[in-house]
């Protein structure tokens, strides 16, 4: 199936992430989804080239499941949201970090919308397929390494609340694609020292 997102929407919605919680000044896990968007002009396919921008020091990944949206959707209650969802598929929300936080002057849209920063697939998935979407691993490799190794358990907020938020705040179209955030492992987060991607680097998600 070709997927052409309308609308690519990102979620900050994951425990344990206090890489996240400090860079973004947050002192508290978020009582409601913390939402942003990406340009739909990154979206690139799942083995396309990420191309490193100009200025970036600080390339970095995220495994994401994403959650596509079957059709127009307005004020659903959380208890139909998933009527709405038509199937799954993997996202790496790739993201300048630098651009996100500091030299985007905290406009996170600068740090994840760099062409080529969305790769999706191969696969959608069918929501008759995935029974429970709170039940699924993810994790993500560079060079083989396994940096990213959790679960969609420790999301903050289900599948249907953020489909149903969203609703709240704008209209959903079919195709659209909420990215519903990342478990820990991303490169800024390493310790002692933050890893970040280099050309040459191959990245895998599952």
């Amino acid at each position: 199936i070709a997927l052409t997102a309308v609308m690519l929407l990102e979620i900050w919605n994951w425990t344990p992430f206090p890489f996240i919680i400090l860079l973004a000044g947050l002192s508290a896990i978020p009582k409601e989804p913390i939402v942003f968007m990406k340009h739909t002009g990154c979206i690139i396919g799942p083995n396309d080239k990420v191309r490193v921008p100009r200025g970036s020091e600080q390339t970095d990944w995220e495994v994401e499941l994403g959650v596509v949206i079957g059709k127009r959707t307005s004020y659903v209650s959380e208890a139909s949201a998933m009527d709405s969802v038509v199937g799954y598929v993997a996202v790496n929300d790739v993201s300048e970090r630098h651009f996100q936080f500091n030299g985007g002057a905290g406009q996170w849209i600068k740090g994840k919308s760099p062409d080529t920063f969305a790769p999706v697939g191969p696969w959608l998935v069918t929501k008759d397929e995935i029974p429970d979407p709170q039940n699924l691993a993810m994790w993500l490799e560079v060079d083989d390494h396994r940096y990213q190794d959790g679960s969609t358990r420790t999301m903050i907020f289900s599948v249907a609340h953020l489909v149903s938020h969203c609703s709240r705040y704008m209209t959903l179209l079919p195709g659209d694609v909420i990215a519903t955030g990342t478990p820990p492992g991303v490169g800024a987060g390493v310790k002692p020292n933050p890893v970040f991607l280099k050309p040459g680097n191959v990245m895998r998600v599952g």
